[in-house]
């Protein structure tokens, strides 16, 4: 895969809740870590997402906030 994100997580789909139109895709990148992605369904289709595969969360963004409590 050649991608020009940064920011490319390698996770498992930990689970998949399918909408009318758009798909919540939960990958866990490591134990106990999670990003959720909404997807379209078509696309959630496309790709065969299924609980237990691999998948990447990838994110492109120009700016990245750093906050503290």
């Amino acid at each position: 895969m050649d991608i020009s994100a940064r920011n490319c997580l390698k996770g498992i789909v930990k689970n998949i809740l399918p909408g009318s139109v758009n798909t919540e895709v939960i990958l866990e990148i490591v134990p106990g870590v999670e990003v959720t992605a909404i997807i379209t369904k078509s696309s959630a289709q496309k790709l065969q997402l299924a609980v237990g595969k691999e998948a990447y969360a990838v994110v492109k963004a120009s700016d990245v906030i750093v906050a503290i409590d």
